[in-house]
């Protein structure tokens, strides 16, 4: 799959022949979300900035997987409530262009 929108349609299949659609409200889905999320941080909890530039292999593969889990729901998440990420995406970052304009934030992490 190669789109978005493909790989959304994979998302719902998977979860309709296993029934799953019950299960799989904004509410669980953000939550579950935000489960795989704090599964992906504890790979960087107490890693200095530079070790976690340079993850084991395994630990990189490891990570690769907790970032899809995240990914999956948000993509689940997005369908369920008819959002085009790219498209919000592309509109959050025409907001922070204005918020954040590069005369005032460059190089100051003060500013995010």
């Amino acid at each position: 799959m190669d789109t978005l929108g493909e790989l959304q349609k994979c998302l719902r299949d998977f979860a309709h022949q296993r029934d799953w659609e019950q299960f799989h409200s904004p509410k669980n889905l953000s939550m579950a979300l935000i489960v795989e999320a704090a599964e992906l941080v504890e790979h960087f909890q107490w890693l200095t900035p530079e070790q976690s530039h340079a993850l084991p292999e395994n630990v990189r593969h490891e990570v690769e997987l907790e970032m899809a889990d995240v990914f999956i729901y948000l993509l689940r998440l997005a369908d369920l409530l008819g959002v085009d990420l790219v498209k919000a995406a592309n509109h959050k970052i025409e907001i922070n262009a204005v918020k954040h304009p590069v005369s005032t934030v460059r190089d100051r992490a003060d500013k995010k």
